[in-house]
């Protein structure tokens, strides 16, 4: 049985013009192609197709996907192996859960107390956070990934380090504003994303088209994506819209 690209698309959630990209690209040609040019997807592409997306979840870009499906022998193996990531990074969302609904807790117990928040091991607040997330949501932009690993090269681990927990604080501080109700456009907000600018810009020029690319990964890119809503459902989605506003207001 074969099925055409709007199909696939409807079954896998992936769009018509990703497969064509695929299919440009290599990754995924279709079974065949009609006499009306319309591509034609069989049930070894589908398996394909899934591999690709399991490989998209766990982190990995285009050209590594490629060269994992290319050193493939065995298909049940590979998912095998593909089901073991999974279960890794589930237990990794699990423990970032836990780090945010401990630090929850935290809060508002001080709230409510009017103590201040008291932390016995601050690492706590880091645990399940890995810094290669960071590192893969910028896998669609290798110049500016290029430029973050030449910085990084030069920094100690401790500051690597911190690096790290100082944009997963941030990340804390945009849900906060957010669940408060503040608008994405909002000089709060707008001054939590001026900081993330500038840290890219001192880096390399980061121009408003792509900075507003970069705020569409927050959702787009699936390891991002679960990082922003893992602290707060919602998140991801606020920060590319007022990414999307600093970009007009102050870039463009």
């Amino acid at each position: 049985m074969a099925w055409p690209t709007g199909e696939v698309a409807r079954m896998s959630g992936v769009t018509a013009r990703t497969l064509r990209h695929y299919d440009e690209i290599g990754l995924l040609p279709p079974a065949w192609i009609g006499t009306n040019g319309h591509r034609y997807y069989e049930e070894g592409e589908l398996l394909r197709l899934q591999q690709i997306l399991v490989l998209r979840a766990l982190g990995l870009g285009l050209p590594e996907i490629g060269k994992v499906l290319a050193s493939q022998v065995d298909e049940v193996e590979a998912l095998r192996g593909h089901h073991r990531r999974l279960l890794a990074e589930r237990d990794r969302l699990d423990a970032l859960a836990g780090t945010v609904a401990r630090t929850i807790t935290e809060l508002e117990h001080s709230r409510r107390d009017g103590s201040p928040m008291t932390i016995n091991r601050p690492e706590n607040l880091f645990e399940g956070i890995e810094p290669a997330q960071y590192r893969e949501s910028l896998q669609d932009f290798p110049e500016l990934a290029g430029a973050i690993d030449r910085h990084t090269a030069t920094m100690s681990e401790a500051r690597v380090e911190a690096g790290h927990r100082e944009r997963t604080a941030q990340m804390i501080r945009l849900a906060e504003l957010m669940a408060a109700g503040t608008p994405a456009d909002a000089e709060p907000v707008q001054a939590e994303v001026d900081a993330q600018y500038q840290a890219l810009a001192g880096l390399r020029a980061v121009s408003a088209e792509e900075y507003r690319a970069i705020g569409r990964s927050c959702v787009e890119n699936e390891p991002w994506r679960a990082a922003y809503e893992t602290i707060a459902p919602g998140l991801a989605a606020y920060q590319r819209d007022a990414i999307a506003a600093y970009a007009t207001n102050r870039l463009s």
